[in-house]
């Protein structure tokens, strides 16, 4: 059995928004166009395995589609994980095990979406539900996260719900909005993310929903978005994205035996379960659990990246752990760059190591809540830090 898991590196798309630069790109073709840039630099022949999230896309084994469509030998097993906006750090947490238990030495992982070209579903005329969705026009893209209601606006409502029942206001949230859009900007002008960035079909080489101008007086301006909602706006809410984001990730074997340097040691995984109706709160729930688990203090922690679907998630991190917001998503976050929810997690992995990197940091937690109340939180290590014990530093 392997006692330690290493992240190599890896690689992202630029993120577009939906209808936007990726609008005609089927997301398996998204997923592998990044897949080969990732397969070649770090020169890959064979991975033991690719695990892939996907939350919107066609059903089926979609990741095996797309690491065909990468060129990938047909050898290779692959295979697909939906836990909604949780996808990509879970496919981390599964390779992480395998790797451990010596099941594998080398599994790409991470995922890919793309909003702008997924599927319309329809219910069944047998289900029991056909009629309350409208019949032969119950059309839906968001699936059933509750029992007894499906909701297209789910996610919307649980951040409204989570602002209210948490007395978060917008004039708490707007200073969030800012802030990444600010950050998202400056780390795009000093280029710090651009060798961790890829350029797919030509389709331009900037993350689209960054806005230079965000301000104050826009956000005033902004009517919410649900009709009967008091805090949630298109502002507070990041928009719905298409991109992909892969992590390699390897045994200490592996990295033996090819001399490659990880950039960071994958130390720990866990997933909490919160109340589905207020999803946001189950990031500062997992983050706790990872922490306790690994006996460790919130300032402990050099660097968080925290998957930022609403602004509201930043409140609860503020009031949770005041103390970190300086180290919290420090090149922005989802409601600048967008949320491929398939990908985020890798995406967030990235720039956690990017920041660790930036701030010759030790420890970094990156953390998502999912649709039906699931937070998942991941605790890195980098691997040249002076305390690091990665036998390779």
């Amino acid at each position: 059995m392997n006692d330690k898991v290493y992240i190599l590196g890896g690689l992202r798309s630029y993120i577009g928004v939906e209808n936007g630069m990726y609008k005609h790109i089927p997301a398996e073709k998204l997923g592998a166009e990044v897949l080969k840039e990732v397969i070649d630099k770090y020169n890959i022949s064979k991975p033991d395995y690719i695990i892939g999230g996907n939350g919107v896309g066609a059903g089926g084994n979609i990741t095996r589609l797309m690491m065909l469509e990468a060129g990938v030998p047909y050898e290779v097993p692959a295979y697909t994980v939906d836990m909604q906006c949780g996808s990509a750090l879970e496919t981390m947490a599964i390779a992480a095990a395998k790797i451990k238990s010596g099941q594998a030495d080398i599994i790409v992982a991470g995922g890919f979406e793309c909003s702008s070209t997924a599927p319309g579903r329809r219910y069944n005329k047998n289900h029991p539900d056909y009629e309350k969705m409208g019949g032969e026009e119950s059309w839906y893209k968001v699936a059933k996260f509750i029992p007894e209601t499906h909701d297209e606006l789910a996610m919307l409502r649980g951040a409204e719900k989570t602002a209210v029942t948490q007395n978060i206001t917008r004039e708490e949230m707007n200073p969030w909005v800012i802030r990444s859009h600010n950050l998202a900007k400056t780390a795009r002008e000093s280029g710090i993310l651009d060798d961790i960035t890829v350029e797919v079909a030509d389709c331009g080489k900037k993350d689209e929903g960054i806005r230079d101008r965000m301000n104050q007086r826009l956000l005033d301006r902004l009517p919410c978005v649900l009709k009967d909602g008091t805090r949630i706006n298109a502002a507070n809410a990041c928009l719905t994205n298409d991109g992909a984001a892969w992590v390699v990730m390897c045994s200490e074997r592996y990295v033996q035996q090819t001399g490659q340097k990880p950039a960071a040691q994958f130390l720990d995984a866990v997933s909490a379960g919160s109340d589905p109706s207020m999803s946001p709160m189950s990031v500062v729930c997992s983050i706790d659990k990872l922490l306790e688990k690994n006996r460790l203090d919130y300032m402990d922690i050099d660097i968080y990246e925290c998957n930022e679907a609403f602004a509201v998630i930043d409140v609860l991190f503020e009031r949770k752990y005041p103390k970190a917001c300086y180290n919290y998503n420090i090149f922005g976050g989802a409601l600048a760059y967008g949320h491929p929810y398939g990908a985020s997690g890798a995406i967030i992995t990235l720039h956690a190591i990017k920041a660790l990197e930036k701030t010759s940091g030790r420890y970094a937690v990156c953390s998502i809540a999912a649709a039906g109340g699931i937070g998942t939180a991941v605790l890195l290590e980098k691997c040249d830090s002076l305390s690091c014990t990665c036998f390779c530093c």
